[in-house]
């Protein structure tokens, strides 16, 4: 990748220096130099991996033991214990519409004689499925009053929840069937009060990306957080503090924000004005609290609004109120909320956050004036930058734990001295640790990147043997994961295992064909392997083979050994007796292109050799709306088919990196869920969020959109974006901007030098910050999933940059006209006539591999041959080639399409339900009698 130019370089390290003052948001020295730490002081050991062992994971805690209580949002409890075996503990029952289900978990400070562990969680209820109405009366929201439960159960001595054990504590009210923010972290300080984090629990989209204050009296309670985050007589939106008594009751320590009796008030609340307060924890030295706050989304300060999104890490040394929803950051003028009236889309007055703001919300019950704001202890992502050491990406804070040395202790991988009292933050989207040291007046010290080789970090805790234990969200590609990052000082390292099997379910008996593949040691030694398969038999094999017989749930576990004696382990979960459901999501499609206000229809498969007949009632599909790495769950449908409606976003501005997710979900009499996920693609997005780069960067200017482009573009550079579905866009609009030599831009499919779409010149516009839109025509374009390109050609030097690009789309005809490419030879397949079978066999497209793609509804679809315009058919039930020899189309003549996450479509005959293959790599006729899609299984189907 080339370099900077000397004077753009000159403006990135200057917008550096302007954002390094922004550190520390209270009185004291900036932030200092970081250290490196040494990655080769720790290790990384994999406890836990993929759903069946994490499920969505949550929270987790670690006991006396080391064994690790970790939480799943459908409701599940797991314990892994210190070699990294998993068991279910429990399946609580909960309402997991949006963001509710199963959050936090903790052990209690005397687990060691009562077994006691606390959750926060939504019991189901009587709340009716699906969203609740917008607009209406109390009478219409009435049903979705619901609540949310701290409770107390005993872990029995097997590590088995005693789910009748329960003691409701804490109950807090929420109103349920819109998004967004539960909160639900729990901790305990030294002295054995129990702290919990709520969230504001409002719907943050329809607000343009600033504060929800919407008080039109006939909107859903749930657009106003001033009934809960800024309402003192509310649990929601807070820092809670309590003593839990022997009864499973509490009373309330002195010392909080109110005390007990004062009017319009709750005696729990600690501290106040938080958004979502997602991840909290307790100093236990010091009692001092500390969390991430997530933020709003606007990219822009408005001054009849208020500012640019930003979130916070906090450090709560007593009772106070941070602001939520009127003041953020430091509270300055431009930091802070106007007041709006959303009838009228007027403005007001800016809030007193010195003064203490006012509630003027008729859903308030609290008091009408608050405690004044409190600044944040860091800030970043808004106006007034990020801390260098933070980097770029999403603003995603997560919180985390203090570590403290315990010289007493003699385990051999507790962190060293050097980091006692550093702050352990976590960032989801930017995917980093930071260890924070703090200065003598409690402001930001030294900010070191600790070494993480995970992905998404959802929770953080110290263990009682002084490793840190991360929960890792994962990325959506079954890759989750619970993690034990131990000091070992630059010593031999543990081996890594790696687990995996060809098949984790079905009927007996059951052959599975287990792998070591990505196992591995550090130090590169060899490695001896130990599979124990559950049933009391073990393979010394690297790759063994074992069959089962007796139906059941087997927890196979490999370990690997390196020559010096340590181990690694990693287990799988097999179920013998039961088939996962196969679920596959025909459309939409993935990569299919939307604006937000669509209906988009949806067609779900399932298939259970168990269930037999589908209950269609039972499949599940959800709209999420992506944001960067994360998305937020929107609403949902049941059904197999059906369609939902994409909500218009009002929370992110035009230049966010936002997408939809559809997610198709059934789970089977024996319990075995499936899914199917689908991303739909915006028309319009930011050129600079690419996926993938050959020599482009990101360039800043105050005249784009966001303030930042594609930029830096030279000649035969690309941008690539995944997935994306173009077979209906007629037309591609950049706006662009030059002050350089100009250019054009190709718009190609699968690779940089794949198929050309169009081609746009782009004209010099005079300088960086002076933008032109320029469009083309497109045509050619395959009917499938694919990754676009945009490659960029020119003279020498820096050609020109793209703020965003926008596809028109047309409608599609209703039976397209398609060429069928086996993915295994590159050949398009051929219709010579109706009694020769269809073969993979042609460089081009002509009239003999041409076909009309005729939908018949309910996602299945025949093939009409141009040539003849005659039928394929599956012959003989499917026995036999295919033939295109039918003047109609029935059951032999029916087939699914089977959308792969390649971008490849693989075909599916109703009629036997097995998949169309090129037989022998394409040279042999295509038939349908395959179970499984492999290489010989894939095409592409290219719209004509």
């Amino acid at each position: 990748m080339r370099k900077i130019p000397r004077w753009r370089l000159w403006l990135t390290a200057a917008a550096t220096l302007a954002a390094s003052a922004a550190v520390s948001v209270t009185a004291g020295a900036p932030a200092a130099q970081a250290a490196p730490i040494p990655a080769a002081d720790y290790q990384q050991v994999s406890l836990a991996t993929g759903s069946a062992e994490l499920g969505e994971p949550m929270s987790l805690a670690v006991l006396p033991n080391r064994s690790v209580i970790h939480t799943a949002r459908d409701g599940t409890i797991r314990v892994t214990d210190v070699n990294g075996n998993t068991k279910q503990a429990a399946k609580l029952s909960v309402y997991t519409h949006d963001e509710e289900g199963l959050q936090g978990i903790a052990v209690d400070p005397n687990f060691a004689t009562n077994r006691y562990i606390w959750v926060y969680y939504s019991p189901p209820l009587s709340t009716p499925g699906g969203d609740a109405p917008v607009t209406g009366t109390a009478a219409d929201f009435a049903p979705w009053k619901g609540h949310l439960r701290l409770s107390r159960f005993t872990l029995n001595a097997d590590d088995t929840v005693n789910t009748g054990s329960e003691r409701i504590t804490l109950q807090v009210d929420n109103d349920r069937g819109q998004c967004c923010h539960v909160g639900g972290d729990i901790d305990f300080d030294a002295a054995g009060n129990l702290y919990l984090t709520t969230g504001d629990d409002t719907n943050p989209f329809e607000s343009a990306g600033y504060s929800p204050i919407d008080e039109r009296t006939n909107r859903n309670p749930q657009f106003d957080a001033q009934r809960s985050s800024a309402n003192t007589n509310d649990l929601r939106g807070k820092v809670l503090r309590i003593k839990p008594q022997a009864d499973g009751s509490y009373t309330i320590p002195s010392g909080n924000l109110f005390a007990p009796g004062t009017a319009n008030t709750r005696p729990e609340i600690y501290a106040m004005g938080f958004r979502n307060p997602f991840r909290m924890s307790v100093d236990k030295a010091t009692g001092i609290v500390y969390l991430g706050d997530y933020g709003p989304d606007s990219g822009t300060t408005d001054a009849n609004r208020g500012p640019s999104g930003q979130v916070e890490f906090n450090r709560i040394t007593s009772p106070g109120n941070y602001g939520w929803p009127y003041c953020t950051g430091t509270n300055t003028t431009s930091e802070t909320y106007n007041e709006w009236n959303f009838a009228t889309n007027t403005t007001g007055a800016k809030y007193n956050c010195a003064g203490g703001p006012a509630n003027n919300s008729f859903r308030n019950t609290g008091q009408a004036t608050l405690p004044a704001a409190r600044p944040s202890w860091i800030r970043y992502g808004g106006d007034a930058g990020t801390p260098p050491e933070f980097g770029g990406g999403s603003e995603s804070p997560m919180g985390g734990p203090v570590y403290r040395f315990n010289a007493s202790s003699t385990s051999t991988v507790k962190f060293p001295q050097s980091m006692d009292g550093r702050y352990f933050a976590g960032e989801y989207g930017r995917r980093w640790i930071k260890a924070i040291a703090l200065n003598a007046d409690g402001t930001p010290g030294e900010i070191s990147a600790f070494p993480w080789t995970g992905t998404q970090v959802m929770d953080m805790a110290f263990g009682p043997d002084g490793a840190l234990y991360v929960l890792d969200y994962g990325t959506g590609s079954n890759n989750q994961g619970l993690f034990r990052i131990e000091y070992i000082g630059g010593a031999n390292r543990n081996p890594i295992a790696r687990a995996a099997a060809d098949k984790t379910s079905g009927a007996a008996p059951l052959t599975v064909n287990f792998s070591s593949a990505g196992s591995s040691d550090p130090e590169g030694g060899a490695l001896s392997y130990l599979w124990t398969f559950g049933d009391g038999t073990t393979s010394t094999a690297a790759n063994p083979t074992k069959t089962y017989t007796a139906n059941g749930t087997y927890s196979p576990t490999l370990r690997v050994t390196d020559p010096g004696g340590l181990t690694g382990t990693a287990s799988l979960v097999v179920t013998v007796g039961n088939t996962a459901p196969t679920i596959n999501l025909t459309a939409p499609g993935n990569g299919q292109l939307f604006s937000f206000g669509d209906t988009v229809s949806f067609n779900v498969s399932v298939s259970d050799p168990e269930d037999g007949t589908i209950n269609c009632g039972r499949v599940t599909v959800t709209y999420s709306l992506g944001h960067d790495s994360h998305a937020h769950q929107i609403t949902s449908k049941t059904g197999c088919t059906g369609t939902i409606t994409i909500p218009v976003d009002g929370e992110h501005d035009a230049a966010a990196n936002i997408f939809g997710v559809i997610d198709a979900a059934y789970t089977d009499n024996g319990g075995l869920t499936s899914r199917s996920t689908r991303t739909l693609q915006p028309k319009k997005r930011q050129g600079e969020h690419y996926g993938a780069t050959s020599g482009v960067q990101p360039a800043d200017h105050a005249a784009a959109e966001g303030g930042r482009t594609a930029g830096f573009i030279e000649n035969n550079d690309w941008i690539s974006y995944n997935p994306y579905i173009v077979g209906n866009a007629t037309q591609f609009t950049a706006r662009v901007s030059s002050a350089g030599a100009g250019g054009t831009i190709e718009v190609r499919t699968g690779s940089a030098t794949g198929t050309l779409l169009g081609t746009v010149t782009v004209p010099v516009t005079g300088s960086w910050e002076t933008f032109t839109n320029v469009t083309t025509s497109l045509s050619g374009a395959p009917s499938g999933t694919t990754t676009l390109y945009l490659v960029f050609k020119g003279g020498a030097g820096n050609l020109f940059d793209v703020d965003s690009f926008t596809f028109t789309t047309g409608t599609p005809p209703a039976n397209p006209v398609v060429a069928w490419r086996a993915r295994v030879n590159n050949q398009y397949v051929t219709a010579a006539n109706a009694t020769t079978a269809l073969i993979a066999n042609s460089a081009t497209i002509g009239a003999t591999q041409r076909y009309d793609l005729v939908s018949l509804g309910g996602g299945n679809y025949a093939l009409r041959s141009k040539a003849n315009n005659m039928f394929v058919c599956a012959e003989n039930a499917g026995a036999n080639p295919l033939l295109a020899n039918r003047a109609t189309a029935g059951s032999w003549e029916t087939f699914t399409l089977v959308n792969n996450s390649d971008g490849s479509v693989s075909l599916r005959a109703t009629v036997n339900g097995m998949y169309v293959v090129a037989e022998n790599s394409g040279a042999g006729s295509l038939i349908a009698n395959r179970t499984a899609i492999g290489p010989w299984e894939k095409f592409d189907l290219i719209t004509q």
